[in-house]
């Protein structure tokens, strides 16, 4: 997956979370439902941009940004901010 591929799919996230909040202002979505949706599409969003801090890293030491893989959803979320 190339760099040009994670930012792609962030934008098509961020667009699917204003899709979502756009749907839930209109009324179509149920609270539930919404917060649900968010909730996942946040952890999609972590993994996608810790993804992309990892291969840029990799770039910066000389090493090769392709063997850099997705981190799992604990290891992500569990970060300390």
């Amino acid at each position: 997956m190339s760099e040009q591929d994670i930012l792609a799919r962030i934008k098509d996230l961020v667009d699917q979370e204003h899709q979502l909040r756009s749907q839930a202002t209109r009324g179509e979505l149920d609270p539930k439902t919404e917060r649900r949706r968010l909730a996942e599409l946040e952890v999609l969003l972590d993994q996608a941009w810790d993804l992309l801090r990892h291969r840029r890293a990799g770039i910066d030491l000389g090493e090769s940004p392709d063997g850099v893989q997705t981190n799992s959803v604990a290891q992500v979320e569990g970060y300390l901010q």
